[in-house]
């Protein structure tokens, strides 16, 4: 009998302890990412071209013909090659779009922008990739006679878009100044 008391007391205790008449729910939590403001600096490599990266990155050159824009603090690095166009100049950006497409199973959308500054002879595209792919942005670019760049972005992560969503943000900026900025020599 004391434990039927005992149990039926703090089932009670319990139940007006679970009670209340103010509930309020929690709002969402957002993760909270903050990067530096933007600032720039003109690369000094023994390229055929030039352009400003941001001072937040370290170019690493691999060969002529391979380097990488590596960025320590969101674990992101660029991966750009160099091909002298040999009357392949389709082929070439062929090849550079195939890239984008491979990611056509994970995408949920492509988003694709030209730039072309005529007067230095740049043309390039830049593709976005929304959704869980492996690279969310590629671009190519060309003087359309000698030069041809390919860029890719990858982060040392899984592709997963909520997370990278911040930093790709902050790194879009990046690439278009790069490419807004592109010369060759």
């Amino acid at each position: 009998m004391r434990k039927n008391l005992i149990s039926a007391l703090l089932l009670i205790f319990l139940m007006a302890s679970c009670h209340r008449d103010n509930y309020v729910p929690k709002p969402r939590a957002f993760l909270r990412l903050e990067y530096p403001p933007h600032r720039y600096e003109k690369i000094s490599a023994d390229f055929p071209f030039t352009f400003e990266k941001s001072v937040f990155s370290r170019l690493e050159i691999k060969s002529d013909t391979t380097f990488n824009l590596y960025y320590p603090g969101m674990k992101a690095r660029i991966y750009m090659t160099y091909a002298p166009i040999r009357h392949n100049l389709k082929k070439l950006m062929i090849d550079a779009e195939k890239l984008t497409y491979k990611h056509a199973i994970k995408a949920n959308d492509f988003i694709t922008r030209d730039f072309i500054n005529k007067s230095a002879r740049v043309y390039a595209r830049l593709n976005l990739v929304t959704g869980n792919a492996a690279s969310p942005l590629q671009f190519y670019l060309h003087d359309s006679l000698h030069h041809f760049v390919t860029g890719s972005l990858y982060f040392r992560a899984v592709p997963n878009y909520d997370s990278i969503r911040p930093p790709l943000e902050y790194l879009k900026k990046d690439v278009k100044h790069m490419l807004e900025t592109w010369q060759w020599k």
